[in-house]
């Protein structure tokens, strides 16, 4: 089986599992957050991936998580060839000022008005942890539901419920907002595969205004 280290091609500098499959699953992520297609995708790197993205090939991986394909994808050395077949707009930005997070760090901004930020923290891990400027942390490695709403009274009680309907075991719960009363995000991590029809129960409540399900392995 091929993996994503064989694939990124003979160019790579000390093959690296943050800059290449961490990458890749940060912007799978980032394309499961958007239910319309995809035209033009920023990426502004800090850190690490900042100096090193080209020679390791964490260009390559990040558009390849964009255009949905997985770590063991053969089609990866060819990631920006395909991107530019697809009409796909592409650009990568250098940040070089003082971050906070971890040194494997991209902010990913999607048609101008979705925007992600995520960290590749090693053996191929990564954590996402800004959702459009609001503050969230999870990994993916569970399915996970991404709800976007508004902090209303009975929102997060409809949402459990719907799960719970389902027989969906919750892993972890948490809600982050702008501010009271404001847009929020409950992310919600469940030891099962959750289905469509969870989704569409969810989605009754007048006060949602997205659901988005993560699954990435």
């Amino acid at each position: 089986m091929i993996s994503v280290f064989d694939v990124i091609g003979p160019n790579m500098i000390g093959p690296s599992s943050s800059h290449t499959a961490g990458a890749l699953r940060i912007a799978l992520m980032a394309k499961n957050l958007v239910s319309v297609p995809i035209e033009e995708v920023e990426f502004i790197l800090y850190g690490s991936f900042a100096k090193t993205y080209k020679g390791h090939g964490t260009d390559k991986a990040l558009l390849a998580g964009i255009l949905r394909m997985n770590t063991e994808d053969e089609h990866i050395k060819d990631a920006l060839e395909i991107a530019k077949s697809k009409g796909l707009k592409y650009k990568f930005t250098i940040d070089e000022s003082p971050i906070n997070s971890h040194p494997n760090t991209v902010k990913i901004i999607i048609n101008k008005n979705v925007s992600v930020v995520g960290e590749s923290i090693g053996g191929g891990n990564i954590k996402i942890i800004e959702i459009n400027n609001i503050k969230v942390e999870f990994t993916g490695e569970y399915s996970t539901l991404i709800v976007k709403q508004y902090d209303k009274k009975g929102v997060l009680a409809h949402i459990t419920h719907c799960l719970s309907e389902y027989e969906i075991n919750i892993a972890f719960l948490k809600l982050y907002r702008e501010e009271k009363g404001q847009k929020a995000y409950t992310v919600i991590e469940a030891d099962q595969k959750i289905n469509s029809d969870v989704i569409d129960e969810i989605k009754q409540n007048q006060f949602i205004i997205d659901v988005n399900l993560i699954e990435v392995k």
